[in-house]
């Protein structure tokens, strides 16, 4: 079984084909970004020499809890979300359990050997997680669509919802088809008790020099009896924030991404400043921060984001530990774990971690 297989064809394909954001023979952002991408098109050479690798990968490994014992207590209010590193969350939506874009493999790459390595291993192991009632998978990166990871999953008897095109690997991967359900924009299902409804985002898709936008990117809105949760999966900053908000909000929790990110890339990822614009865009909701502090993926320091954020963000900003159960209605305040990490880092130096990013 092959990690790069994929078949789009027959009724996957025609529904592809009759989605607004396909044209051309692939898939397109059919909102306009709000970030325009700055000049240069990739990380410049002075990131390179002035942030090097000793800043964006922790010195030590990150705390994290073990889970599983919070997992067997009751929800008190009902939604409870578990940060388990990157975009993957364990989320508790009244009574019911969603996966998202669970990546346990040791390298966002396609080959095993080579390309970004995680800092460390996940909190809990695949088959240590409770029943699960929905995995949700944003796109086909990956970061976010892990073979690995996939095919352990496939051993459980849980639907996957993805974006459109995407089941095609999933299928090739050993995921029954009847277990697969692929959305197009706006488009909503039922699946074991929750709404689940595919949202836009500004993005891109692909796994090989050959297949780029041949499936589609999305963000998603999960809706319980009580609670709602909005999933950001990758993207940069466009109207869509705001349309999502009037459409499918009020949220109780978003999850935004926040990490992995460069002014040259300004239309497909948000980092920190932009991703508080958009909490703002969506106008509801506790802001749990995700796409960080995971893999090396782009010139930042692994930290910078949680700096910015704490910053710069009111009140409702969560940023538990990995593998730390939180409760939204439950958490007063920040506590900034990731300095502890770069203590010794920074010990003796004039440059204070408090004001590193402030500026």
């Amino acid at each position: 079984m092959s990690p790069f297989r994929q078949k789009l064809a027959g009724l996957r394909l025609e529904r592809m084909h009759a989605s607004r954001q396909y044209a051309e023979g692939g898939f397109i952002n059919t909102y306009a970004p709000s970030a325009v991408r700055e000049a240069g098109g990739r990380p410049a050479l002075m990131d390179l020499m002035f942030r090097g690798n000793e800043l964006r990968v922790p010195s030590q490994p990150l705390p994290s809890l073990d889970p599983r014992a919070a997992w067997t207590r009751r929800v008190q209010s009902g939604l409870r979300a578990t940060w388990l590193g990157h975009s993957t969350v364990l989320l508790e939506i009244d009574g019911k359990r969603v996966l998202t874009d669970p990546v346990w493999g040791e390298r966002a790459s396609p080959f095993p050997f080579l390309g970004p390595k995680r800092f460390q291993p996940v909190p809990v192991a695949i088959d240590a997680l409770p029943a699960l009632d929905v995995i949700v998978i944003s796109h086909d990166h990956y970061d976010h669509l892990d073979y690995v990871s996939v095919r352990a999953l496939a051993k459980l008897n849980v639907p996957f919802v993805t974006s459109l095109g995407v089941g095609a690997r999933l299928e090739a991967w050993g995921i029954p088809a009847e277990r697969i359900i692929e959305l197009d924009w706006w488009e909503s299902t039922a699946v074991n008790g929750l709404t689940i409804t595919a949202a836009p985002s500004h993005h891109f898709s692909g796994r090989t020099l050959r297949d780029r936008n041949s499936t589609l990117w999305s963000s998603f809105a999960m809706r319980g009896e009580r609670h709602a949760v909005f999933f950001s999966g990758d993207t940069g900053l466009a109207p869509h924030f705001a349309e999502i908000g009037q459409r499918l909000g009020p949220f109780d929790l978003v999850m935004i991404e926040v990490g992995a990110f460069h002014p040259s890339w300004g239309s497909v990822h948000l980092g920190p400043d932009n991703a508080l614009k958009a909490w703002q865009q969506l106008g509801s909701g506790s802001f749990l921060p995700i796409h960080w502090a995971t893999f090396n993926l782009a010139m930042h320091a692994w930290d910078e984001p949680a700096e910015v954020l704490l910053a710069k963000a009111p009140e409702g900003l969560l940023m538990p530990l990995l593998g730390e159960p939180v409760e939204p209605a439950f958490v007063e305040d920040v506590q900034p774990w990731w300095r502890k990490v770069e203590q010794e880092r920074w010990k003796g130096s004039t440059l204070q971690v408090a004001s590193r990013f402030s500026k």
